[in-house]
């Protein structure tokens, strides 16, 4: 594999401007997932990532089986230009077959899953059908002709044969893929282990939560938006509070974190010439490569390797934390936690009813807010001030309006592109 320095000397390299994209495949590039297996019942596996394949061990469905409430027939029997009387010989329940083979001219009452009788071969269902009871003859159906034999049947295996792959090793186990596994008799899976993730925030500034802000102090919001994150990807965490801005206190840090964990994530002190220090210890300590990402909000992005771990710089303003973390971190944790299919983050085009301001030359990711009219028409209207500080515009927001690259100043009636922030992670 490449050296991560290798990334400074592409071809269209710009070390003052690297676009959203290609930030994203080199980082990419370098993503090593974990290999540690356990296996948990399936109750336990709710957003892990499956270390195997799910081999079924029965057919699905096991047996020929009915799609209708009906009647179960020989398409033999039918005639093509009307109506067929049929006898009725008995009724076929799900869980309960009907115990008998048919003889051409009879028919069975069949219940939606119930086992196809012997001797049949098509359902018709009951909305095609006329029962009537004759004292000599007994119960009668006339039924209604249907286009082809194996009509409304579900066949053996039709869904999922003996022997196959029922879910394949990366897929990520969510409440549907729990029931596939309890459908088919499967109460434990090899799953891939918990990605661990050490967290911190740098900065003489911060203040902890409970303690009084003294003159040009803060509360260090950025953990506990990390941790929110993290937690919602199912990663396993370890906070490791505020780092003081000492070359000794930051190297520790970075030591600890990258021995504990397999990513290490901090915001703050990745600015150019912001704590020179910072960039010297992980020089020392791995191969980290700070960049300027053309994008807006969270300029600042450091990514690299401290040892085995995997790390990333995130910018120190709250709301660039957000922005780089969706737009970097989540895909690649995914990627990390053993998962082979990530989806993109989807995005839709929607008319945005208020003005926005932007200079071309980068990226920009606008908070907004979605809403439909009486005709079910969708829009999005940004929530204000979008300065990087401003927290309160992100949980306002329900996604980002993503402005590209080369767009100027946007009147209210554009067109533009939104991703929603919901199920993102």
């Amino acid at each position: 594999m490449s050296s991560l320095r290798d990334l400074t000397t592409t071809s269209d390299y710009d070390p003052n401007s690297m676009p959203v994209e290609k930030a994203r495949a080199h980082i990419h590039a370098f993503l090593s997932p974990v290999t540690a297996v356990e296996r948990l019942h399936i109750r336990a596996c709710l957003g892990r990532v499956l270390a195997e394949d799910v081999i079924s061990p029965i057919n699905v469905p096991q047996h020929d089986n009915s799609a209708m409430d009906g009647y179960a027939v020989r398409f033999a029997d039918l005639k093509t230009d009307g109506e067929t009387a049929l006898k009725i010989i008995g009724t076929a329940f799900a869980g309960k077959p009907f115990d008998g083979k048919l003889s051409p001219g009879q028919a069975v009452r069949i219940m939606t899953g119930a086992v196809i009788p012997m001797g049949t071969d098509t359902v018709i269902q009951q909305e095609r059908a006329r029962s009537s009871r004759d004292a000599a003859s007994g119960d009668q159906v006339a039924v209604m002709p249907v286009p082809a034999k194996g009509t409304n049947t579900r066949r053996a295996g039709e869904d999922l044969r003996a022997g196959e792959a029922a879910l394949k090793r990366g897929q990520a186990v969510h409440p549907a893929e729990i029931g596939m596994m309890a459908s088919l008799g499967i109460g434990e899976v090899a799953v891939y282990r918990k990605l661990r993730v050490a967290f911190f925030s740098t900065g003489d500034e911060l203040t902890a939560i409970g303690t009084p802000l003294g003159p040009g102090q803060i509360y260090d919001s950025n953990r506990y938006t990390i941790h929110g994150l993290l937690m919602r990807l199912g990663c396993e965490v370890l906070d490791m509070g505020v780092i003081r801005d000492t070359p000794e206190a930051v190297e520790r840090a970075f030591q600890d974190a990258a021995q504990a964990a397999d990513v290490v994530i901090t915001s703050g002190g990745v600015s150019v010439g912001e704590a020179d220090y910072v960039k010297q210890i992980l020089d020392r300590l791995g191969e980290v490569l700070f960049w300027k990402i053309a994008m807006k909000p969270g300029r600042p992005l450091a990514y690299g390797k401290i040892g085995h771990a995997h790390f990333f710089g995130l910018p120190g303003n709250p709301v660039a934390v957000m922005v780089t973390f969706y737009q970097f971190v989540r895909e690649a944790l995914l990627h990390l936690q053993g998962q082979t299919r990530v989806s993109p983050l989807a995005t839709l085009k929607v008319l945005c009813t208020s003005p926005i301001k932007k200079a071309p030359g980068r990226t920009e990711f606008q908070r907004g807010i979605l809403s439909q009219d009486a005709s079910g028409q969708w829009s999005v209207r940004t929530t204000g001030d979008q300065g990087s500080g401003i927290l309160s515009s992100m949980s306002q927001a329900d996604c980002f309006i993503i402005l590209s690259t080369d767009l100027g100043n946007l009147p209210a009636g554009a067109i533009v592109d939104v991703q929603l922030l919901e199920g993102l992670i």
